[in-house]
């Protein structure tokens, strides 16, 4: 196929799948309470649900998270858009907790796939003189996905009783719609042999990449447990603790989370990445009291507050740390180390979830949510700190990286 995108273009491209992979993994969370009433199953099983999604991913991550290193971005994000439409395509013609299980399964495995790709082609595409484009968009793009999916999604749970019948089979032609057109973007890496060593199931982060990686692991946990706690809780809280009864409110909790995720990314690209970080960790530690104490006193308005508060603290943090770790890797390894970032992004988004959904019929789901949000604050507030101790002791790489690292590399297509 001959190529007819230009880098611009076929930037503008990755933004957009990036933006309706994640409005496809939270479009279901609105549609939750709904399905517990047409299905009947627990709480508990609805963090299953939510959780066997990243256990998919994570193993893609683990295998495939490093494939686009060696075959190229655009095969590799063809052929995940099209795994992703089945799972959307399994979740529009579901009936019943089975083929929920399945579609989030195959929706794990299609996003994981595709992450590293992702986010290693929005680098490389980059205009040279403006190297940070690529994680604010990788970031940005994420949670504007996320926000979208559980907006509209809610609303139309408003609008009438069968949202999923109208939000699945857009996305599912969507998705094939824009396979196709990923195959005609500027390749940017040269593509190299697939050994069986390069599937084999691993965390890998580059000699020179881990001090900037590691640092930025207590804020990744802080930032992805927050969403985790949104996307499959915050349905359930809205309802039977806050008493709100308007259909579409947990769905806009959710877009309002992301949606203020969204303008702390773009926030942060006024910043220093160290500094994002540190304001990020900060809001996000002040967030989670506040979302504890509207639980506490019944105040949507003030659940609302939180949200908002810890959605700008996600979208700094993680920001500034893929910037930090974007500056710290090189074109052959990136979408590796990118891979193993979102094994732990993913790792902190289910498991605190999943051991809430545990808690929930024994501890209550009140009580469970404030050992959770003091979970996510204590950890914040460490992050917090360390990002403090890096910025005043000078322990930190150069907010951007360096000219030799983010020079756009010559395109597989060039002669």
């Amino acid at each position: 196929m001959d190529q007819r995108f230009g880098r611009g273009a076929a930037f503008g491209l990755l933004v957009v799948v990036t933006v309706l992979l994640m409005a496809s993994t939270s479009a279901p969370s609105p549609i939750y309470p709904l399905y517990l009433r047409r299905w009947g199953f627990s709480v508990t099983m609805l963090t299953v649900v939510f959780a066997v999604y990243v256990a998919g991913l994570v193993a893609a991550l683990l295998t495939a998270g490093s494939l686009s290193d060696h075959l190229g971005r655009r095969p590799v994000l063809a052929g995940s858009l099209l795994v992703a439409a089945a799972g959307t395509a399994v979740f529009w013609t579901a009936g019943g907790v089975g083929s929920l299980v399945l579609a989030r399964v195959v929706q794990g495995l299609a996003t994981g796939t595709a992450t590293g790709a992702l986010a290693a082609g929005l680098v490389e595409l980059s205009p040279a003189d403006r190297p940070h484009r690529g994680p604010m968009a990788t970031a940005v793009g994420t949670s504007f996905g996320l926000a979208a999916g559980g907006g509209v999604t809610g609303v139309l749970g408003q609008a009438g009783p069968r949202p999923d019948a109208v939000v699945f089979p857009v996305l599912t032609g969507a998705f094939v719609v824009l396979a196709a057109l990923v195959l005609v973007i500027p390749e940017t890496v040269v593509r190299r042999a697939v050994t069986p060593a390069a599937l084999r199931p691993r965390i890998r982060v580059s000699r020179e990449t881990r001090p900037e990686f590691f640092a930025a692991v207590p804020a990744i946990v802080a930032g992805w447990s927050v969403t985790g706690l949104f996307l499959a809780l915050a349905p359930s809280l809205v309802r039977d603790v806050l008493h709100v009864r308007f259909a579409a409110a947990g769905g806009l909790f959710i877009a309002v989370l992301f949606l203020a995720n969204s303008a702390g990314g773009l926030w942060a690209a006024r910043h220093p990445a160290r500094v994002a970080t540190l304001r990020g960790a900060a809001l996000l530690t002040l967030g989670a009291a506040v979302l504890a104490a509207a639980l506490v006193f019944g105040a949507p308005a003030a659940f609302l507050g939180g949200s908002i508060i810890a959605g700008l603290g996600v979208g700094l943090t993680f920001t500034g740390t893929l910037r930090g770790i974007s500056g710290a890797t090189t074109a052959r390894t990136r979408s590796e180390v990118f891979s193993a970032a979102y094994v732990v992004s993913y790792a902190a988004l289910s498991l605190p979830s999943l051991a809430a959904g545990l808690a929930a019929p024994s501890w209550g789901l009140e009580t469970t949510s404030y050992v959770y949000l003091a979970f996510v604050g204590v950890l914040s507030l460490s992050a917090a700190l360390h990002a403090s101790r890096r910025t005043t002791s000078g322990k930190e790489l150069p907010c951007e990286p360096s000219p030799s690292r983010t020079a756009p590399p010559v395109s597989a297509d060039s002669p």
